[in-house]
């Protein structure tokens, strides 16, 4: 569309990039992220409760 005015292309590119850097942010922040250690403490523990009776 190039009867658009500048000022018109410049308002369209800052509200795209405020929303894919909104979406990028929300998708970030909406995953809670454990420690690696926890994970292994509670795998340990989980390995050492069972009980196999063969």
């Amino acid at each position: 569309m190039p009867q658009m005015a500048p000022i018109s292309w410049l308002t369209l590119f800052l509200m795209f990039f405020f929303i894919f850097m909104m979406f990028n942010i929300m998708n970030y922040f909406i995953y809670s992220l454990t420690s690696p250690t926890l994970n292994f403490k509670k795998h340990q523990k989980s390995l050492k409760s069972m009980n196999w009776k063969w």
